[in-house]
Order: structure tokens, then sequence, then C-alpha cells
């Protein structure tokens, strides 16, 4: 019994040593209610050192009542009033560019409240951070707003979206914001605004006890892949005995003198199956 845990934990700590930020999981305990990281992310992708983060929430569901709700991964509020979504995508199915609007739109629902002007609507930002360049432009950020067309002018509605190429790992300050993601070890990390944090969720017994839930979802998952492989093994012993019985029957009906044709139509071998049972037995 001692030594299961022992493997228990030591695979749990396996588990949790793999973890980056590019997990979606990991990243919501990174920033949770971690208002210098959630600001360094802001500064970095937005090129600006002026932005201070009054609060950051993860994992904000808004209800829609009249169609469909949303959960954010992460909505952050800095000192002008201006929302912040960031979203962290592994899959290029999860940010095609109507999620992106909905996002927008849905924010926008939530923060005006009845009664007031649409001077007052805040603005906000949508901020995909992608494992692929989804946009296919091999640029390291895209930058996105509504645009006048016979002018070329932006039409400033205080809505912006913004997809991060996290495969642009350069030495720019994107770039290394980029390469912390995908980092494991706090002691490699660029910003140390990442790494106290990284520390403890990774290295102390109550970090651990924070992320039970990504335990849980890991174990989950484990249990499914395990639960999926013993019906692929029984499907395959059964298929297995199945075949000696085919051949028990092909061989029988050899003995007894019975044709190759007649042989395969009843024992359901295939043709040259039974012609090398038939082979063996004449030899």
């Amino acid at each position: 019994m001692q030594t299961t845990e022992v493997g228990q934990n030591s695979e749990i700590k396996q588990v949790i040593g793999s973890l980056c930020m590019m997990n979606n999981r990991f990243m919501n305990f990174m920033l949770d209610d971690n208002k210098k990281a959630a600001q360094v992310f802001l500064r970095v992708i937005l090129g600006d050192d002026k932005i201070k983060v009054r609060n950051v929430r993860i994992q904000s569901f808004i209800q829609n009542i009249y169609g469909h709700s949303s959960q954010l991964d992460i909505l952050a509020q800095d000192s002008k009033g201006r929302y912040f979504n960031v979203e962290v995508q592994r899959s290029d199915e999860g940010a095609p560019a109507r999620r992106a609007r909905f996002y927008s739109s849905i924010l926008d629902t939530h923060f005006l409240q009845p009664g007031k002007l649409y001077e007052e609507l805040p603005d906000t930002y949508v901020i995909f951070i992608t494992e692929n360049d989804v946009l296919h432009d091999n640029l390291p950020l895209y930058n996105i707003r509504r645009r006048i067309d016979e002018n070329a002018k932006c039409f400033e509605d205080g809505s912006r979206i913004i997809y991060v190429n996290s495969k642009r790992r350069d030495n720019t300050a994107l770039g290394k914001l980029m390469q912390d993601l995908y980092c494991t070890e706090p002691k490699n990390l660029h910003y140390h605004e990442f790494a106290e944090r990284m520390e403890f969720l990774k290295y102390s017994k109550e970090g651990e006890e924070k992320m039970t839930d990504v335990i849980e979802e890991y174990a989950a998952r484990k249990a499914e892949a395990l639960a999926k492989e013993a019906v692929k093994e029984a499907a395959k012993k059964a298929e297995e005995k199945e075949q000696a019985n085919r051949i028990e029957l092909a061989q029988g009906l050899l003995a007894d003198g019975m044709s190759i044709e007649f042989t395969v139509r009843h024992s359901k071998l295939t043709e040259a199956e039974v012609r090398e049972l038939a082979s063996k037995l004449s030899a």
C-alpha cells in the first residue's frame, strides 16, 4: 500500500513538474489574483509599461440570458478602467476569429450597466495567446482594430483583439515572455514576477494542494486512458479467442476431407489461411 502511495506521489510530482503556463489550468493558477504577473503580460504584449492592474480574476463566467454564455480564462482590469480578457489556446480550433469577436461583444454587454451612456463603455482587449501561428503571417503579434475602408483610418470604438503567436520566441521582450510560457522551472524564467508563484505552486505543499483540480483532471484523463486500453485489450483477447475457434473448426473440416472452398465458407477464415492449415496437415 505504501509503495503504491509513494508511486502516486512521485507521479503527481512529475505531472506538476512538467506543467508550464501554456497549460490553461496552470496559467490560471499563475495569474489568479496575481496582479504583478498579469501586469507583466499586459505591459509586454501591449508595449505599455504604464499599465497598472487593479484586479485579476480567473474563470470568470459571464451569463448571457439571450444566447451563448462564456467562461473567460483570465479577466483583468487596469487603473484606467480598461478590461483585458486573456485566453490561452493550444488548439487552432479554439481561436477562430468569430470567437474573438464574440468575446469582445460579450464584454461590452456585461460591462455597460443599465442607464449608462454608450460613451461610458470601457475599452476592452481580447487577447488570444496561441500555440501556433493561427493567422499564418509569421508575425509575433497581430493587433486588430476596426478600420474605415475608404480612408484606412482606424474606427476608434475602444475594442481591440490581439493574437499572440507563441512560436516566435526570440530575444525581444515579447519573445522572452513566450519563452516563459513554455518554461517548467522557476529558475529559468526571464520574468521574476512569474518565478515566485511558480516556485510556490510546484515546490510547496500548499501549492500542490491549491492545484488539486489540475491533479484530479490528470487522474481523470489517466483513468479514461486506462479504461480505453482495457476495452482494447478485452476486444483483442476476444478476437484472438474467436480466431483460435475458427482455426480449430477449419482444422477439423480439413481433417474430415472437406474442400478448401467449403472450409473457407464455414470457418470464416481467408483462403490463404485455410491453404496454410491444409499444407501443415498434409506435411
